[in-house]
């Protein structure tokens, strides 16, 4: 048995996909190409250990009609196997790969997209000011949309914050 083969049987896919953090459509192309492979495997297995050749005599002993076993040598002796161009599995093969590789780089930077913000949001926890030093113009100042939103309801005549009471409870003692 080859290196590479005995590399290939010793793969443990499982902990490949689960080590590289490999997900979605990639891990489940890479699960579908482990089917197809250990399928082939199996075939190949099936297919070696059946014996390859026949006893013609046997059967010509056995058999009264000599001519059949005779025209089946014949069309075994004439048998030639069709060659496979492997050049267009070996196409098929490369487009896998780099369309894999594709969907890797994709996520690669998907990856290192979401970690530089995740960063960039640690830095700024890190950074912030305790809550008890904040002031109210330092919140409009981050959300301006909490300025508009309190003068349209003085406007209103509205005092009142919607779900406050029901949250924490209500402090009046009448």
């Amino acid at each position: 048995m080859s290196l590479a083969r005995s590399a290939a049987n010793k793969l443990d896919w499982a902990k490949v996909i689960t080590s590289l953090k490999i997900t979605g459509k990639t891990a489940a192309e890479l699960s579908s190409f482990k089917k197809r492979n250990d399928e082939a495997r199996r075939q190949l297995q099936e297919l070696q250990q059946q014996p390859a050749a026949v006893d013609f005599s046997h059967y010509r002993s056995v058999l009264k009609n000599s001519a059949v076993v005779d025209q089946l040598e014949s069309y075994c002796q004439g048998y030639k196997p069709a060659t496979v161009d492997a050049a267009k599995q070996i196409s098929t093969i490369a487009a896998f790969q780099e369309h894999a590789m594709a969907n890797a780089r994709q996520t690669e930077q998907q990856v290192a997209a979401e970690l530089s913000e995740l960063q960039q949001t640690l830095q700024n926890i890190e950074n912030a000011r305790p809550f008890d030093e904040l002031t109210v113009d330092d919140l409009v100042k981050a959300k301006p949309e909490i300025d508009a939103k309190v003068k349209e309801m003085v406007k209103r005549g509205k005092w009142e914050v919607p779900g406050y009471a029901e949250k924490f409870g209500s402090l009046n003692l009448m």
